[in-house]
């Protein structure tokens, strides 16, 4: 009977999993880790946003750069005012002019100069930061990826472990009612089998959040049920010797703190020119007169040299707050070097291990499978009991359960080596 009801559970949930399978065809979309590169570089929000930040860096250099071109200004007035000269008499008087002015700055201390060069590098941060963001993303999605994978395939492993589990209850079973097993070994089973009714109801639970988490990483609006495809083979040489410093310098994190230093040292030195003068020259032409056009003429040409006297200290405020900007720059920088160098190396090393753990799992596995063969065979002859089968087959299915994980878990770490490294969604094979 339990044999029985425990068809009708894998029947049910082979229906379940395949819910998403009988629809395949129809609703179920099935992405290959190059289509959700492309999905996430035109949706992720985290990438929109990152990318609004570079376009805000260069209006903000647009509007530094501004300053230095002549500001031409034009203008046109026209007013009537009336006298009252007694009680019976008033006069009225029109005044029309029109004309252009313009100015240009001479000389401000390299103030503007230095402000575009912050502006500058203000730009570039933006870029090593939008860089960071999609090498964040690329790994977020990986790992959502590899999951999704993962989920699907751990259902055909617990499927294959349900019959593994379901042939050793029709074994015991006969051996039980002919007096040759005891109940203890056909409860054992039993226990195992309900064990692996539940990992099957598990994998296909987990099929579903791992869907909701592609989903996310896509930048999807709306949440679709998707299938991937794909393999578990490694890309990166773990058995490499690699130059951490190097890689450390080259990644966005570092290359946006030397940025932001270089645009803090521009703006102390921009800082620096509010203590010496502003010289910039003036000239405009324009018509007055009572009538429309007017036509008296006028043409002025000056220079202007403005230095602030007075200001309550703001100059020198200003000063220390740039100062303190940079030291905090320095600080950031070298703070953003040293966690990334320590994080490549942490992901290296764990990246080398579980590489090195799925060829371990791999033999272990092969192993296991052919021990299981003879056990079952020998088990049936009675030549060995049901503690010595129920051992080795407990040790296949603990190895094809590793050598998923391991499989997975290799893809995992070597997604967060890459994200160590900085690379991001462009470079989508590496």
């Amino acid at each position: 009977m339990l044999v029985m009801r425990y068809h009708m559970v894998i029947i049910c949930a082979v229906f379940m999993c395949a819910g998403t399978c009988a629809d395949a065809a129809q609703d179920v979309q099935t992405l290959t880790w190059e289509d959700c590169v492309r999905e996430a570089s035109r949706n992720n929000p985290d990438l929109v946003v990152a990318g609004e930040s570079i376009y805000q860096a260069r209006a903000s250099k647009a509007i530094a750069v501004s300053g230095v071109y002549p500001q031409l200004n034009a203008s046109a007035s026209g007013s009537e005012s009336k006298n009252k000269i007694d009680s019976e008499k008033t006069t009225t008087s029109d005044t029309y002019s029109y004309g252009l002015s313009g100015s240009l700055l001479i000389f401000d201390g390299l103030k503007s100069s230095n402000s575009i060069k912050a502006a500058a590098q203000n730009i570039v941060a933006a870029q090593e930061s939008y860089f960071f963001s999609s090498s964040n993303i690329r790994q977020e999605l990986r790992s959502a990826f590899v999951n999704l994978l993962k989920a699907q395939d751990s259902i055909t492993v617990t499927q294959d472990i349900a019959k593994i589990r379901e042939d050793e209850l029709k074994l015991i079973t006969l051996r039980y009612k002919s007096g040759l097993e005891h109940k203890g070994s056909l409860m054992d089973n039993q226990a195992s089998l309900t064990q692996a009714k539940f990992d099957l109801e598990q994998a296909i639970r987990n099929l579903a959040l791992a869907q909701r988490q592609l989903n996310k990483a896509m930048g999807r609006k709306e949440f679709s049920p998707v299938k991937v495809r794909g393999d578990y083979l490694i890309k990166e040489d773990f058995h490499l010797a690699l130059d951490f410093k190097t890689l450390a310098d080259n990644h966005p994190s570092v290359k946006q703190a030397v940025a932001k230093l270089h645009s803090a040292d521009f703006s102390l030195r921009a800082t620096r020119g509010n203590f010496l003068p502003e010289v910039s020259v003036q000239a405009g032409a324009g018509r007055d007169g009572s009538d429309w056009p007017p036509v008296d003429s006028g043409l002025n040409v000056g220079l202007t040299v403005s230095m602030p006297i007075f200001e309550g200290g703001l100059r020198k405020a200003q000063l220390s707050q740039a100062e303190s900007v940079l030291r905090q720059n320095e600080a950031q920088l070298r703070s953003t070097s040293d966690s990334v160098l320590l994080a490549l190396e942490q992901a290296w090393e764990s990246f080398r291990e579980a590489g090195e753990t799925v060829e371990a799992a791999k033999i272990s596995l092969a192993a296991n499978e052919e021990r299981a063969k003879i056990a079952e065979a020998q088990y049936s002859t009675g030549f060995i009991t049901y503690d010595n089968w129920s051992i080795i087959d407990n040790n296949l299915v603990q190895s094809k359960k590793a050598y998923l994980n391991a499989q997975a878990g290799a893809l995992l770490a070597e997604a967060q080596w890459v994200s160590a490294k900085g690379v991001t969604l462009e470079y989508a094979n590496q």
